[in-house]
């Protein structure tokens, strides 16, 4: 996870972040499989659009995990654009989760600072590098991540967990 501070400086640290954003419902948005180097826009968020309001909690299935310990995870991933990340910022959004270990190009460092500080200055969480969305058969779940609590930390690991309803 990283915290405001990660790109913006005087930004939330770790221990400044709402716990209350990191815990609650979070939609599964379903864009896999994702290709390589794909840039994620508004129009692939489909029939979800009309369902993503102020608070919410978004997590971007594409199954990229599964390259984890590959070239590609790292220099090949899908990430959010900027016209994306404007859209999750306009409508508000508490949270966003993603399998990459990023949210935009890990070698262009315009398009990382830019993805990263639009949505910082939005107020959106970003969790990265998650893993097995594609085991979840609810659209909606109970999400949990949780920082470790680095005073004047930029990020941290976290063990994030998807609850299913019974």
């Amino acid at each position: 996870m990283d915290a405001h501070k990660h790109f913006l400086p005087g930004g939330n640290s770790l221990e400044q972040l709402d716990l209350s954003v990191l815990v609650g419902p979070a939609r599964v948005v379903n864009l896999a499989p994702a290709n390589p180097k794909q840039l994620l826009t508004v129009a692939d968020m489909g029939s979800v659009e009309s369902l993503v309001t102020p608070g919410s909690r978004l997590l971007f299935r594409t199954d990229w995990y599964k390259r984890y310990g590959t070239p590609a995870y790292r220099h090949e991933l899908p990430r959010i654009s900027l016209e994306l990340a404007e859209w999750l910022v306009a409508r508000q959004v508490a949270l966003i989760g993603v399998e990459p270990p990023s949210v935009a190009d890990v070698n262009n460092m315009d398009e990382l600072t830019s993805v990263h500080q639009r949505l910082f200055r939005g107020k959106v969480v970003i969790v990265e590098g998650l893993a097995h969305l594609d085991q979840l058969s609810s659209a909606v779940v109970e999400f949990i991540a949780l920082p470790l609590k680095v005073v004047g930390g930029d990020g941290s690991p976290v063990r994030a967990i998807a609850i299913e309803s019974m």
